[in-house]
């Protein structure tokens, strides 16, 4: 068989040639599509030798450049509290051969702590020699923020529910020993349950942060007037209640708006309702004053002996919240001034007033 001749080697080198570019061509192309496909997500692909110095990254962690981590350790670059636990786990993968799996809290050098899902395995030649390691590492501090979050709401949650039942309990006692009938006792319960429901809305519109004291008036005084006859009259800072505060001071708006509503000067139709509060600087920060007043309502008598709606505007009032109620009964009008500390406020806004 004859040899090949000049011409067809050279044929033959062009044609190795073409394919060798073409195939160099297709690997960058593979390469490009895959960085650019890391880069995209929140991936952390990296190669470290038998010493742990960082030989490639790719997406590199908590804002560090290329070249801020290539070359160096991981003791050169993690907060010491945290780099022998990565550590440890990556010499562990050296000394056995086996993967590693694990999500790990660690901190950089100057920077914050964050969590990773951590997989890393071994790096071997062609001879199967363990060289060092390649791994991925995925930023999942979100989740676990999402995670402890969940926890606390579940924990808030479990709190105020206890809490919630508690106060039922209480009102379910004090409603039964101040009714005259079973009827009477379903009725009061149910309007008392209502505006417990009431003020938990308003809480919930708020996000469970805080509620509106001007938006809790009105709602507490809603079911007792018609909109039309302009008894009522509300003034003040806009400011948030804490929950405590917002579900007591409920109970005692709602209170009342229904002794106004059955004696006072929501009985008749020239009565009025004014509802006010300021801003009052204390030592331990600014706190709120409210005040009710009644007037244009028949005259009032005192009652003799304080009932359910006097317990919750006074006592249970002033327990839950820990500041001042003076409750009145003047012949013009009944009075109510409340003192809210600063510690169930959640905030002024010094812009508009309700």
């Amino acid at each position: 068989m004859a040899g090949r001749g000049p011409a067809i080697d050279a044929i033959w080198v062009r044609s190795m040639e073409r394919e060798r570019r073409r195939s160099i061509d297709e690997l960058e192309t593979t390469i490009e599509r895959y960085e650019l496909a890391l880069r995209e997500s929140n991936v952390t692909v990296f190669t470290q030798d038998r010493d742990l110095r960082y030989t490639s990254i790719t997406n590199p962690l908590a804002g560090l450049g290329v070249d801020q981590i290539i070359g160096r350790t991981d003791a050169d670059i993690l907060a010491e509290e945290s780099r022998n636990a990565a550590i440890s786990l990556k010499r562990e993968t050296l000394d056995t051969g086996g993967a590693q799996d694990c999500e790990i809290r660690v901190g950089f050098i100057g920077g914050a702590f964050r969590w990773f899902d951590l997989h890393i395995e071994p790096l071997r030649d062609l001879a199967g020699d363990i060289i060092g390691l390649i791994g991925t590492a995925v930023d999942i501090t979100r989740r676990k923020d999402d995670e402890a979050h969940l926890r606390l709401l579940m924990r808030e949650l479990t709190h105020r529910s206890k809490n919630l039942l508690t106060v039922i309990q209480a009102m379910a006692r004090q409603t039964a020993r101040h009714a005259t009938s079973l009827e009477g006792f379903v009725a009061q319960f149910d309007a008392r349950l209502q505006a417990l429901a009431t003020s938990h809305d308003g809480l919930v519109d708020g996000g469970w942060h805080g509620a509106s004291l001007g938006e809790l008036a009105g709602l507490h005084l809603q079911p007792f007037v018609d909109a039309a006859t302009r008894q009522v009259s509300m003034a003040g800072p806009l400011v948030l209640l804490k929950p405590e505060a917002a579900q007591a001071l409920g109970m005692a708006l709602h209170e009342l708006a229904n002794n106004a509503k059955k004696f006072g000067a929501l009985s008749v139709p020239d009565g009025r309702i004014s509802i006010t509060w300021v801003r009052v600087a204390q030592p331990d920060g600014d706190s709120v004053a409210l005040k009710w007043t009644e007037s244009g309502g028949p005259p009032v008598i005192a009652p003799a002996a304080r009932r359910f709606g006097s317990v919750v505007i006074e006592r249970n009032l002033e327990r839950a919240v820990g500041g001042k109620v003076r409750l009145a009964f003047l012949s013009e009008g009944v009075q109510c001034d409340i003192l809210i500390p600063a510690m169930f406020l959640v905030e002024f806004f010094d812009r508009g007033a309700i």
